[in-house]
């Protein structure tokens, strides 16, 4: 007999139902909890990331129009209500806790760095989510607007995030770089915004290095030229030291200018305490800073964390922490994510895992079947699974709120 797994049902195999619910009995998530358990309001909010829905009346629809194939994962489809109560008052920190749970796992997989130096390499920044004023008084930003501020910490190991904190958007990303501390030898990349010499002087006494970028106007004065590596779009390598008195008594040692073109012509110069690698390492690590800045774009361009279906503080925290879980269950094994992989009974585990392009399918059909499920629902979004690069298994995935039977709809006809 051929058993059906849908994808959805392989994605929620990567969160053993034992972890969560250590989880959620170290939270205390389910105090008070009367029939809607944590697990359901997960797959729930899962649903709503991966699904892509806007709404409440989305995420109970999509679900209770596959009620039916619900069984199998355990779950039951919400009312409205009964969702929007969990989001509202279930402490937050239960999701926070499977993302690092998560993480963990895909740590043992995660790549190595594109560098040969054996230092920790992690890249800090910040990114804002605009929010409506009216909607989100707790998130003040500006007079007419609101905003929350997402500070991360990547680990250039695999290009995860390490550390997350969710603050209003008048938080300032110094204060937060200053709460974390790192291991004597790590190198931390950081924008302009993270100028403060009185962290960089710590930084250095605490052995820790960093790269970041000069400011234009900065006074200093050159205490030795270094020879540049030739074809390398090294301008010029300088030892120096700060002349203004408030910088000088904040930070009285030695620091290295590297100046950098890049092929279009921009002029680059970075900042570091590093003196001993080389000028052209000093551009590329910066340059691999974009990769937060990549993953900024492919969390908000993917996943929910611009429109929100509750508007309490906790509710906002539970949806963005739902979409960095899915992120994590998203990544291509390539780039240190979970390996994602479909067996069925009698038939051996393909050689090449499966990475989920676009998420979802709750149409139960065999893995190897290439024609699309049929689905009795008027409404219908398409899903992909792609298995290698050239062969695609498509998908289908239900998107409509009610679910009608066959005696209805030929009365409506």
């Amino acid at each position: 007999m051929t058993r059906f797994c849908s994808i959805f049902n392989q994605l929620l195999q990567l969160f053993p139902r034992t972890e969560f619910q250590t989880a959620v009995i170290d939270t205390r998530a389910e105090r008070h909890a009367r029939g809607f358990t944590c697990w359901d309001q997960f797959v729930a909010m899962l649903f709503a990331q991966l699904g892509r829905a806007h709404s409440l009346r989305e995420i109970c629809g999509g679900l209770a129009s596959c009620e039916g194939k619900l069984a199998h994962l355990g779950a039951a489809a919400p009312p409205r209500s009964t969702l929007a109560y969990a989001n509202a008052h279930r402490p937050w920190a239960l999701y926070q806790t499977v993302f690092y749970q998560v993480l963990a796992r895909c740590r043992e997989v995660a790549g190595a760095k594109p560098f040969r130096f054996k230092n920790k390499l992690l890249s800090l920044d910040a990114t804002v989510i605009d929010l409506c004023a009216e909607m989100f008084p707790w998130a003040v930003f500006r007079r007419a607007k609101g905003a929350v501020k997402l500070h991360f910490t990547l680990d250039h190991d695999g290009y995860l995030p390490t550390f997350l904190v969710i603050t209003d958007g008048k938080h300032h990303e110094g204060p937060m770089a200053r709460e974390q501390t790192w291991r004597p030898g790590t190198i931390l990349v950081f924008d302009k915004g993270y100028t403060d010499f009185a962290w960089f002087a710590e930084l250095t006494t605490a052995g820790v290095f960093f790269v970041t970028r000069l400011k234009r106007k900065a006074d200093y004065t050159v205490v030795e030229r270094r020879t540049p590596p030739q074809d390398r779009g090294i301008v010029c390598d300088q030892i120096i030291r700060f002349r203004g008195p408030l910088t000088q008594k904040k930070y009285p040692g030695r620091l290295r200018r590297v100046v950098y073109r890049t092929p279009e012509g921009e002029r680059l110069e970075f900042l570091t305490n590093h003196l001993t690698l080389g000028a052209s390492t000093v551009a590329r690590i910066y340059k691999d800073r974009w990769q937060i800045e990549l993953f900024f774009k492919a969390l908000k361009q993917n996943l929910r964390v611009k429109t929100f279906v509750g508007t309490s503080a906790n509710a906002l925290h539970i949806q963005i922490w739902t979409a960095l879980i899915a992120l994590l269950v998203q990544v291509p094994p390539t780039e240190g994510a979970l390996r994602l992989v479909a067996v069925e009974p009698g038939r051996p585990a393909p050689h090449e895992p499966l990475g989920v392009s676009r998420p979802l399918g709750l149409a139960r059909r065999p893995v190897h079947e290439s024609a699309p499920a049929r689905c009795p629902c008027p409404r219908r979004a398409r899903v992909q699974l792609i298995r290698t690069a050239s062969e695609q298994v498509s998908f289908a995935q239900t998107s409509t709120t009610h679910r009608f039977s066959r005696e209805t709809r030929r009365a409506q006809r």
